[in-house]
């Protein structure tokens, strides 16, 4: 893998690899439903979110909805398998947007980063850090670091041992860091959330 020995430049990085092998990214089919799951799982374990995806399935038999099934289904029906009303509420904003604009692979892939955040970022209950997920883990950019993510801050903080500072400050500390895993940054950020266990979170937890 040519990012391996990119990243394996840095000996912090160096180190994870070692640790953890070669990881990869795999495209994801279906934007709308990924952007839907992003949405449930936020602020829940790994465990309760894969409960709560399972339940959803099976409003549809088990099948993966289309967005008009979602759109269609009866709000206290997503309600009662344990989502809230702004998850209800976000979810099926997700799905009339699919409807009404479209958001497949194809049509994206075209796009740069800050443009598919632009075109994503009207959607309510859809922020910055969540399309970032997706850009990542769905469209699998190689080249994205999620500044805002708790999980790769604190690993860059430890890992560099960058002392408190502002936090304008301290962005621009982690930036100049990140810059030399370009083009690889997204590879970098596996690694980083695989320290200490980190999990992907957003630095927002009102808006993700």
């Amino acid at each position: 893998m040519d990012y391996v020995a990119h990243l394996s430049r840095d000996p912090k990085m160096k180190e994870l690899i070692q640790e953890h092998g070669v990881l990869t990214l795999k495209k994801k089919k279906n934007l709308c439903l990924y952007l839907c799951y992003s949405i449930m799982s936020q602020q829940l374990s790994t465990k309760v979110a894969s409960v709560i995806k399972n339940r959803f399935l099976a409003l549809y038999d088990g099948k993966e909805p289309t967005p008009q099934e979602i759109v269609d289904t009866p709000f206290e029906k997503l309600r009662n398998i344990g989502m809230s009303n702004a998850k209800v509420q976000y979810v099926q904003n997700v799905a009339r947007f699919e409807i009404e604009k479209g958001m497949d692979v194809k049509q994206l892939s075209r796009m740069s980063n800050e443009e598919v955040i632009a075109y994503l970022i009207s959607i309510k209950g859809v922020g910055r850090w969540t399309i970032e997920m997706l850009l990542m883990f769905a469209l699998c950019r190689e080249d994205l670091f999620a500044i805002d993510d708790l999980g790769l801050r604190n690993a860059v903080i430890g890992l560099y041992d960058l002392k408190h500072r502002k936090k304008k400050t301290m962005d621009a500390g982690i930036l100049k860091i990140t810059r030399q895993w370009s083009p690889y940054r997204t590879y970098a950020c596996l690694y980083l959330w695989r320290w200490k266990d980190n999990l992907p979170v957003s630095n927002n937890s009102r808006k993700k």
